[in-house]
């Protein structure tokens, strides 16, 4: 008899697990506790899958044999609990489709930089002729490229949800930009399940497999003073280059790499901004990693066109820049999103907080910013946070009305930026809802 597979949640991830779970000849039933988006819908009926929505049916899915759960479903779910009580596995969507190819996998987390350190890898990839899938928080599902077109390598984007689903899954190379506190919510506000969960993206490697890490940061830093890797770690930080691993010196990227040492100036770098000079030298290692030539990856990193939503230097009216960082969901994001500018800003802030601790913003706002537009439902905690600082703040609810608020406080040459250091859900369906409508905003002033 085939065996029974539930897919808990029927997004890009749930229907990709599906194709693939029915490929592996599991008999499959999908089922999602929200209302299924047009496409997903469209999709299970075509290909004749049995499922479910706006409910999770026990009778349905306690009878599994294995269950892919999407990775926005906490472990704390009643379902997942029930699930676990009775020792059947729940695991995720990449943990899944690696059972099932053989595929080098190059694969990033960190709190923040994870997309566009991906689509650089992937770019760089792609430029250099190498069959590659994008998949993970971005691209298309993995568990669906491995069922109708697997590749020889997938560059994978993974959040701390996604790793906390992952058991037997191994990358040939992992990525860890950086951890700073995040999605405390799903780790009982305890920073030490987080920083554990992140390093999970290390487990099962090998001897043969590769490390690359950020030595400038102090949380992965003291963790790799008391943690023995199997893989070969390689670093990379702003200070002298390692003997093995990245560095700058004259403001030159330097990255050394067994026999071969790669140089690239700073200035000539596509992304700008320290944060993506460690975004820079974390691609140009992997590229290295898998041989890539040295000119193929400097065309890389000069050419990259960056991310939608994240630092996206959007349109100037009346000598007004506005800038849309919708992805910037944290403090550490908006840091560097505050760091980087340089005219007096009105910065757009606001949503569903995260437990988020202001007061690691008070410097960077006291020099760069002029004003702020509070974006969201409950303002209490940000007016409170920065009342004391004398800069002006308005209060909004709507896209609209924030960004309209942002254009009469701003002058020519100065800068409006949306970097919201929260979640997107008060107000929004996702962070890239949030910046759709900033953009629509900014368009109709």
């Amino acid at each position: 008899m085939n065996k029974r597979a539930v897919i808990l949640g029927a997004a890009e991830s749930g229907v990709g697990a599906a194709i693939l779970a029915r490929k592996q000849g599991f008999d499959v039933f999908v089922s999602d506790l929200g209302t299924i988006k047009d496409k997903y819908r469209t999709e299970l009926i075509e290909r004749h899958f049995e499922f479910e929505e706006g409910r999770h049916s026990e009778d349905q899915i306690l009878n599994a044999d294995l269950v892919i759960k999407s990775p926005g479903i906490p472990e704390k779910a009643p379902m997942i609990v029930k699930l676990k009580e009775k020792g059947i596995p729940v695991i995720s969507e990449i943990e899944f489709a690696g059972r099932y190819s053989s595929a080098k996998k190059i694969c990033i987390t960190g709190s923040n930089g994870k997309t566009t350190t991906t689509l650089l890898i992937y770019h760089m990839l792609e430029k250099a002729g190498y069959h590659v899938g994008l998949a993970g928080n971005v691209g298309q599902s993995m568990a669906w490229q491995v069922a109708e077109n697997d590749f020889e390598y997938y560059v994978i984007e993974l959040s701390s949800f996604q790793l906390d689903g992952m058991y037997a899954f191994k990358a040939d190379i992992a990525i860890l930009l950086n951890i700073t506190p995040d999605h405390l919510d799903r780790y009982n506000y305890e920073m030490r399940n987080y920083i554990d969960s992140k390093f999970r993206i290390t487990q099962n490697q090998t001897a043969d497999d590769v490390f690359i890490y950020c030595a400038d940061d102090p949380v992965v830093n003291l963790e790799m003073s008391e943690r023995r890797l199997a893989a070969k770690c390689i670093p990379f930080g702003l200070g002298k280059p390692p003997a093995e691993g990245a560095g700058v010196t004259d403001n030159k990227i330097i990255i050394n790499w067994g026999q071969n040492i790669f140089t690239m100036s700073i200035i000539d770098i596509a992304l700008q901004g320290s944060h993506n000079t460690y975004n820079s030298m974390a691609a140009g290692i992997s590229g290295m990693v898998v041989n890539i030539r040295n000119e193929k990856i400097r065309e890389s990193l000069a050419d990259f066109k960056g991310v939608e939503h994240r630092l996206e230097r959007f349109l100037k009216v009346h000598g007004i820049e506005f800038i849309n960082d919708s992805k910037a969901t944290n403090i550490n994001s908006t840091w560097y999103a505050l760091e980087s500018m340089s005219q007096p800003t009105v910065w757009i802030v606001g949503g569903i907080d995260k437990g988020n601790d202001y007061s690691q913003l008070y410097e960077l706002v006291k020099t760069k910013v002029k004003a702020i537009v509070c974006l969201g439902i409950d303002n209490s905690k940000i007016l409170e946070a920065f009342r004391t600082l004398g800069i002006d703040m308005v209060e909004t609810q709507s896209m609209e009305d924030a960004v309209r608020s942002a254009y009469f406080l701003a002058k020519n040459g100065e800068t409006v930026l949306l970097s919201p250091a929260c979640a997107s859900f008060d107000l929004f369906e996702n962070y890239e809802d949030r910046g759709q409508q900033f953009k629509l905003a900014v368009r109709e002033l």
